[in-house]
């Protein structure tokens, strides 16, 4: 039973052994001693476990030919990729093997995640593998470049971009409103990457710089602390540093924000001149702040905040005050 988040393991594995009061259920995951995750790993393989509730540790390198059936809570959380590999756990010998891909009843799964258990469930047969790379590869994007076997239009602009491009054609075309689209940039006076100490396949790193990319919510955030945790140890700074910008530039850009820009002493917000914010509110807004927050009209209109009063001392400070100022900013936003 794949379980990714290690605070509420022990519940869930709690919740397990009463469903089934006859078998032995052990959860493992990577925060374990070594020792200790070996000898649960070893009991396991013996059949001395029943149920093993575990954390994606498991993904990779485990071969136990007597397990012939996964059950993966939240898959929709999961890439295709890594999907896929877990579900190779279980049928490695002649038994039949089942895998079950679950996700919370009445929750609107977003369109990736549908694609993605899709995927999943069309290939089945042996050898599927570069096809759920390649299906992997359409649903996620190929990145903005591809390499020099590119050609044409596609070469000169990259794969993603090309696609964007040929779909708003389309759209004007048959005469269908096209959307505006704009990205945000985020620029922020503290270090924000993976060292190389802590994921040192450079494989999985452009994975997990992928991943963060996409997300959205807070929720996503902390059930990627919760996977890099368990996977590679607890988190430098300059991770913790990398999800908060990218759930900064997620909601920047749901306020319509195009740059977010902070140091110390200042935060500027440039705003996306056709966003719609509600003008009325912003006299509001700053007088809230008693004269530390400014908004600056113009061709690329912007609201600056101040630190006369030194409130942002480090990173963390820094962190939540642009967090603070986006939220606010997000509230003008008119549906």
């Amino acid at each position: 039973y794949v379980y990714n988040k290690v605070n509420s393991i022990d519940e869930i594995t709690a919740r397990i052994a009463n469903l089934v009061p006859g078998a032995n259920v052990v959860y493992a995951h990577g925060q374990m001693k070594e020792r200790q995750l070996e000898n649960i790993m070893v009991d396991f393989i013996n059949g001395e476990i029943d149920v093993l509730v575990s954390t994606t540790i498991i993904e990779t390198g485990l071969d136990i030919p007597n397990v012939n059936t996964i059950i993966i809570h939240e898959a929709e959380n999961f890439g295709l990729s890594q999907l896929y590999q877990l579900r190779g756990r279980v049928g490695r010998s002649s038994r039949n093997a089942y895998a079950f891909m679950m996700y919370k009843p009445g929750r609107l799964l977003k369109e990736e995640a549908e694609k993605r258990l899709s995927a999943i469930r069309e290939f089945t047969e042996l050898g599927s593998g570069v096809r759920i790379a390649m299906k992997d590869l359409e649903i996620r994007g190929a990145g903005n470049v591809l390499g020099a076997e590119q050609s044409g239009h596609m070469e000169a602009v990259g794969y993603e971009l090309y696609c964007k491009m040929l779909n708003e054609s389309v759209r004007a075309l048959r005469g269908e409103p096209v959307q505006e689209n704009f990205e945000t940039a985020v620029e922020m006076d503290m270090d924000a990457y993976i060292p190389a100490t802590y994921i040192r396949n450079e494989a999985q790193k452009l994975d997990v710089y992928k991943r963060i990319s996409l997300i959205e919510t807070e929720e996503e955030m902390g059930d990627m602390q919760d996977e890099l945790t368990d996977r590679f140890g607890d988190l430098p700074k300059p991770v913790e540093n990398l999800l908060w910008a990218a759930l900064i530039k997620a909601m920047g850009h749901r306020a319509g924000i195009t740059e977010v820009r902070a140091n110390r002493a200042e935060v500027r917000l440039i705003m996306n001149p056709k966003a719609p914010v509600d003008t009325t509110k912003i006299p509001d807004l700053i007088g809230d702040y008693g004269g530390l927050l400014r908004f600056i009209p113009g061709e690329k209109p912007y609201f600056l905040y101040t630190d006369r009063k030194r409130l942002m001392k480090d990173a963390q400070g820094m962190l939540a005050m642009v967090r603070e100022l986006v939220e606010k900013i997000q509230t003008l936003i008119t549906k």
